[in-house]
């Protein structure tokens, strides 16, 4: 049986596919226009209907959307996520507008509300993280993600004799393992829309160059990607605009999504005139800028009473922690656990630290001496309190959704919510449906109180009398990023999830 599984798997790397070629194919296609409180678009939706009709015909079982409101976007995700299994290929494709702010990556709805200076947190609870779609999409086991962003526009909220909702034009550098990630343009560039006044091409820029590599058989990933960029770069620069289109590729091995990889494109040079431009790739996210940084820390940031607790995590093995907040400072290391390391047969390094619970926005710099004892350059790890509590809470609540409610016979039947009550940081609405699978009836939730997350304040209800013939409460939480969790029912009688 092993012998038969590695003459298949032989047979696959033979004709040129990876693994995830053999997995179903699932897209989700989203292209929004007709946007209500900021600037609308003109070939956003052509370009979904493009990409559809595209994947459609490689094989993908695609859910195309457009014009899509908060509530709707939503749904599509949901149901994006719904249809993906383990093993899978995901492909999500996104046309409309998108905004960064401190580095973190929204897409708009249509219904997205203008946000004026000092109002980004109407960004943030109307318009979807595109980190936290990458985080839920890879949750389902996936083995290949595709995440195109055809979203590098000019700033929406920009308007004439206001002070605009801070932000730069462009998308900021994205990147997870096993995911293939490509923007219109490169970080903080701008994509056009369309190349000029009268330009009669039905699509964006970036869109008619990239569907037209994806429909050419043989090509990697990487190589659709490289040519949709010099092609987009070649026609950018005639209107003097600058548009490279970037791509972050953090899978191993090629993926052809059209066909079998031919050894004779991957061989194709790139034009010259292109390949000559300055190009300087942007450092993605708490990883190394040199290349022979390979060990970079992933950091897990958890509130609790006391401040914050940071757990850091290597691939390769480490002999010793040193950690300093800000640019400033002396680094002070974090001590060693009463265990060995079976890898370096020396005692474990302690791999965490703790903040103090008012630590500002800021960044960590950790060094670590590897299996030689030489150390490392500091690697800078961004630190958000309110998207590191945003974070953490939710991770809480989707690893105990069955302690989401609670019954108990107290004069009468009762429903608790004190567990969402303690992370509400991390939630914008709740609903519940009494004796009905639809959550109709929203709960009262308490301000979050970033200072103290988890205290309940004594003026707050966490819980509703129910009528004595209560047979099952079903219940769903809308997330802060808008995404809306899957409708959970809660029998009354079982005192349990369903």
């Amino acid at each position: 049986m092993v012998r038969l599984t590695c003459i298949v798997a032989a047979m696959l790397l033979a004709l040129g596919l990876t693994p995830a070629a053999a997995q179903k194919r699932v897209a989700l296609v989203i292209g929004n226009d007709t946007y209500q409180n900021v600037t609308p678009l003109r070939k956003a939706g052509n370009d979904a209907e493009r990409i559809a009709k595209t994947l459609k015909g490689l094989g993908f079982q695609v859910i195309s959307a457009t014009n899509q409101n908060r509530r709707s976007m939503s749904d599509s995700l949901t149901a994006f996520e719904r249809a993906l299994s383990e093993g899978d290929t995901a492909f999500f494709f996104f046309a409309g507008h998108g905004f960064q702010i401190k580095g973190e990556n929204y897409l708009l709805p249509t219904d997205v509300p203008m946000a004026l200076d000092g109002e980004e947190e109407k960004i943030h609870e109307n318009s979807f993280l595109a980190r936290r779609i990458m985080e839920r999409v890879r949750s389902k086991g996936v083995r290949t993600t595709i995440l195109v962003l055809d979203a590098c526009r000019n700033n929406p909220f920009e308007r004439a004799g206001t002070r605009s909702v801070r932000g730069g034009g462009g998308l900021a550098a994205m990147s997870e393992d096993g995911a293939f990630v490509i923007y219109s343009a490169s970080e903080n560039q701008t994509a056009l829309d369309y190349a000029s006044a009268d330009d009669k091409d039905p699509n964006s820029v970036f869109t008619r160059y990239f569907v037209k590599e994806l429909e050419t058989p043989g090509l990697s990933l990487v190589q659709v990607a490289k040519r949709t960029q010099a092609s987009v770069t070649e026609l950018a620069r005639k209107y003097k605009h600058a548009q490279r289109p970037a791509y972050y590729d953090e899978i191993v091995g090629d993926v052809v999504l059209n066909g079998t990889l031919d050894p004779k494109r991957a061989m194709e040079v790139i034009p010259q005139q292109v390949a000559a431009l300055p190009v300087q790739p942007s450092p993605l996210p708490n990883r190394p800028s040199e290349p022979e940084q390979l060990n970079a820390p992933l950091a897990n940031f958890m509130r609790h009473n006391g401040g914050w607790s940071v757990t850091l995590s290597f691939a390769d093995p480490v002999t010793a922690i040193s950690w300093r907040y800000g640019d400033k400072g002396n680094f002070r290391e974090t001590g060693f656990l009463d265990t060995l390391d079976p890898r370096t047969r020396k005692r474990m390094p302690n791999p965490s630290l703790q903040l103090d619970a008012d630590t500002p926005e800021g960044t960590i710099y950790v060094r670590y001496a590897d299996i030689r004892g030489e150390w490392a350059e500091p690697f800078p790890i961004k630190f958000d309190p309110v998207a590191a509590l945003e974070r953490g809470e939710r991770q809480i609540l989707e690893m105990t959704s069955g302690s989401w409610l609670s019954f108990r016979e107290f004069n009468g039947l009762m429903v608790y919510y004190t567990h969402l009550m303690s992370y509400r940081c991390a939630i914008r609405e709740v609903k519940i449906g009494i004796d009905s699978t639809v959550p109709d009836k929203k709960l009262a939730m308490p301000v979050c109180d970033p200072s103290n997350p988890s205290s309940i304040p004594h003026s707050a209800q966490p819980y509703l009398k129910l009528s004595p013939g209560t047979k099952f409460v079903s219940i769903e939480l809308t997330y802060r990023d808008g995404s809306v969790s899957e409708t959970k029912t809660f029998r009354a009688d079982a005192r349990g999830n369903r």
